[in-house]
């Protein structure tokens, strides 16, 4: 399982088609008038949109249920009802999308604009103009809109973050991203059950924010997966900017300059597509003694152009300069390529689903099943037509002979979907 990832819990359920209408065509000089009822409406779908702009899944932490429209009912003169229309909800580029039941991968969003339906709104039902035949002339049988698709999903977020803090332990990633709050923008901490202990989200006055994660110590020989390694580094290939955290002091007794040269090597031999990511260094703890010579030490050393800021997170010195720089960087940065999710996830294996499966009680009957549940759900138990069709249905799936094969007698209740029938 992977480190770290922003994730969410939501249910989803598409919208019930609407009802099919029974109903007679009423004209002057046309004494037998044909059905006339329309079909139901189509029930809205639930629809994700990958959209490049977000970055987190906080949205879905506040508001957890989404339930699409049912369609319109149909009416007479053969008018079919309005379909509702689908419940659109934007994620994040990177977002995965999971069935909560049985772990099955149902959507990988890497691309902007992406869209997929995690549930689909019920099929309208037939009114009884559909149901009329050389046997029937005048059905007075319609159906009930099917039910939408629902199900709980799981959400994963594997893109980390707008700006990645690298750096050794203890040079005070944690302490940055925790008081950059100071400098006007406000952080929000996001709680994961995981080794990072802060993801914020920098907001600055002018609505311009950015998602900055403190990703675990890197330590020397990561890219061979030493330690923490290739979890900490798969997840800086989704960060668009990197900000290298330097204790300047040197106060753990190891030298910056060094510290910086190893971090630097290991991106590099790791992934050099990542070495190539826009860097800032922040020259951390300059309000302990030494830092002023390491910092000219470095800036000594460093490339052209290199941007170095000298801050101190623990009295907040410097963090304003830092934090405007990178949301002055960031738009001008494109969103590195997203890997799909490993395809191995991706199987789905097919068992043939039983149609139903009786339990008894005594002399009460619990038929359930996706298929028939769904009969029971289609049928309008107050015409009699309808009535009669759902019985021929529970005969053709083989419900009855299964019932009398379990022992049913007369006056037993069966239960299906919540309704129950009496026995005869």
């Amino acid at each position: 399982m992977s480190l770290f990832y922003d994730r969410a819990k939501i249910y989803v359920k598409g919208g019930d088609g609407g009802a099919g209408a029974v109903a007679f065509r009423r004209e002057k000089y046309v004494p037998e008038g044909g059905p006339s009822g329309g079909d139901g409406g189509r029930g809205g779908d639930v629809v994700f949109v990958g959209d490049e702009g977000m970055s987190t899944l906080v949205d879905f932490r506040y508001k957890r249920h989404y339930k699409g429209d049912r369609g319109e009912h149909g009416q007479s003169k053969n008018m079919t009802g309005k379909s509702a229309d689908d419940i659109v909800l934007r994620v994040p580029v990177g977002t995965v999308v999971l069935d909560d039941d049985n772990g099955n991968v149902i959507a990988d969003l890497t691309e902007h604009g992406q869209r997929v339906i995690v549930a689909a709104g019920g099929r309208g039902g037939r009114g009884n103009a559909r149901f009329m035949s050389n046997t029937n002339k005048a059905p007075t049988l319609a159906e009930n809109g099917e039910p939408g698709e629902e199900r709980w999903l799981r959400l994963e977020l594997k893109l980390l973050a707008d700006v990645g803090l690298v750096g050794f332990p203890n040079v005070g990633k944690s302490t940055l991203i925790s008081k950059v709050s100071a400098a006007k923008p406000k952080i929000a901490d996001y709680h994961f059950t995981t080794l990072v202990p802060n993801l914020g989200v920098v907001e600055l006055e002018d609505g311009l924010s950015f998602v900055m994660a403190d990703i675990p110590g890197l330590i020397e020989g990561a890219h061979t997966g030493a330690g923490l390694g290739h979890e900490f580094l798969r997840h800086t290939e989704r960060t668009r900017l990197i900000l290298h955290v330097l204790d300047i002091s040197g106060s753990e007794e190891r030298d910056p300059l060094e510290d910086f040269r190893i971090i630097r090597k290991e991106l590099r031999l790791y992934s050099p597509a990542l070495a190539e990511r826009p860097l800032l260094i922040a020259a951390n703890k300059m309000d302990i003694p030494g830092a002023e010579e390491n910092l000219q030490r470095l800036k000594d050393e460093l490339e052209e152009g290199q941007e170095v800021f000298p801050i101190s997170a623990a009295t907040g010195e410097g963090l304003q300069a830092l934090i405007y720089r990178i949301a002055q960087l960031l738009p001008d940065i494109p969103m590195p390529e997203i890997a799909n999710y490993d395809e191995e996830h991706l199987v789905t294996k097919a068992e043939p689903e039983k149609r139903f499966e009786i339990t008894k009680d005594n002399d009460h009957y619990l038929i359930t099943g996706k298929e028939i549940e769904k009969h029971v759900r289609m049928t309008l138990f107050d015409h009699e037509e309808s009535v009669y069709r759902f019985q021929n249905i529970l005969k053709a799936m083989g419900v009855d002979d299964a019932l009398r094969d379990a022992g049913i007698k007369e006056g037993d209740s069966v239960e299906i979907a919540g309704v129950t029938f009496e026995w005869e």
